[in-house]
């Protein structure tokens, strides 16, 4: 049987270093030690984190373009920094982004960020609709990120007005994510966005369905979105 780091190789094309392969474990070991006390994760076991977090975290990668690397990424919704984390062990030249409105997730992401030595990483409890209409973050990101925060029509207010013209945009979903795409298609062209594709994401030993629905920034987001804290989740643009 395949471990995980071979299943990232042989499905991803991604090896890692030897330095790469110790960050990972150390992750492992602070999650699981810190999410004894603060419920981090509902995944308690190694095996279980290293396929449904660190694998499914990487899996992002198979959406990007051939030879394409990130130099800015934001991922809204971290948790206990997933998918951003292991993709900043992938790219550590990439400045990150990771917010995350409950505190005690945020604080286990600062503590993550030092234990790992990464550089050029802000961790934040704002709001992702703060933060889209900060000038600091608006459209300003090659790469913006979510993994099961919310619907997609959500979703795209959040993250299409954060990168750049040109970025992209990945949303990790699972079985509802045609149909949530579908639905979404008035709220991707208001953001100034264009959906590319839905690829479907196998990991070991786990029959669920998962996506990754790619968007590309075509036109700059109008300034009205995202709208005020709370609006885009309750009053989501569908078609």
């Amino acid at each position: 049987m395949q471990t995980w780091q071979e299943y990232a190789k042989s499905e991803y094309g991604v090896t890692l270093s030897a330095g790469q392969s110790e960050q990972f474990d150390i992750y492992l070991r602070e999650l699981l030690e810190w999410n004894q006390k603060f419920n981090l994760t509902a995944i308690r076991d190694p095996e279980g984190i290293q396929i449904k977090h660190f694998l499914d975290s990487l899996s992002v990668i198979t959406a990007f373009p051939e030879g394409w690397i990130p130099l800015s990424m934001i991922d809204i919704g971290t948790g206990a920094g997933f998918p951003g984390i292991p993709l900043k062990i992938i790219y550590p030249d990439a400045g990150l982004t990771l917010v995350e409105s409950i505190r005690k997730k945020a604080v286990y992401c600062e503590h993550i960020v030092q234990a790992l030595g990464l550089k050029d990483v802000i961790v934040s409890s704002s709001r992702a609709e703060e933060i889209g209409q900060d000038p600091g973050h608006r459209e300003h990101y090659d790469l913006a990120l979510a993994r099961a925060v919310a619907k997609t029509p959500t979703l795209v207010e959040y993250l299409l007005p954060l990168v750049r013209l040109g970025g992209f945009v990945v949303m990790q979903k699972s079985a509802s994510a045609k149909e949530e795409a579908e639905n979404s298609r008035n709220a991707i062209r208001l953001m100034g966005g264009k959906l590319e594709t839905l690829i479907p994401v196998k990991l070991p030993e786990i029959d669920d369905e998962r996506y990754l629905v790619s968007l590309t920034k075509a036109k700059a987001t109008p300034a009205e979105f995202p709208r005020r804290v709370g609006i885009p989740s309750k009053s989501p643009i569908l078609n």
